[in-house]
Formats: C-alpha cells, sequence, structure tokens
C-alpha cells in the first residue's frame, strides 16, 4: 500500500505567512554528506598565472580571428595604395 502525498511530503502545503524558521533555514530537513572547503585569506593568491594564461589567451583568439580582420585591413590598405598611386 502506498502512503499518501501528505504522508511522503512530511506536514503537507506550506502556506503564506507561515513560518519558515531562520534565515537560511527554509523548512527542509538538514543536508548530510555535503563537503565545504575554505582557505584562508593569506594563503590565496587570486591572480597566479594571470600573465601567462593572458598571453597565450590572447595568441590563441588572435589566431582565431585573424581571418575576419586580416583580410579586409589587406584590402583596405591595398585600395587606399592604389587610390594615392593613381
Amino acid at each position: 500500500m502506498r502512503p499518501s502525498q501528505i504522508l511522503r511530503a512530511g506536514g503537507g502545503e506550506k502556506k503564506p505567512g507561515q513560518y519558515m524558521g531562520p534565515w537560511g533555514a527554509f523548512g527542509s530537513l538538514p543536508q548530510k554528506g555535503i563537503v565545504t572547503y575554505g582557505l584562508a585569506q593569506n594563503r590565496q593568491n587570486p591572480l597566479a598565472g594571470t600573465f601567462n594564461a593572458a598571453v597565450f589567451n590572447t595568441f590563441r583568439r588572435t589566431r582565431h580571428q585573424i581571418l575576419y580582420w586580416g583580410l579586409p585591413l589587406l584590402i583596405a590598405y591595398e585600395t587606399m595604395q592604389w587610390a594615392i598611386e593613381r
């Protein structure tokens, strides 16, 4: 025999204005098996590898976009040179 929805839900439906507990406790059972890690402020290094990553990321992005801006730039330069000579 299957238990009813009220028995499975643990208390039925919440009504507007019903107290749900202190800040952060939304009336549910406490979670188990959740692991959190922390790092002391004096051990953090938020800019680790920034310069190295910036150089290689810029090179990679430029390499992938070179045909989108390089070809029109070359065509415009050649057109200007042709117009100056004429």
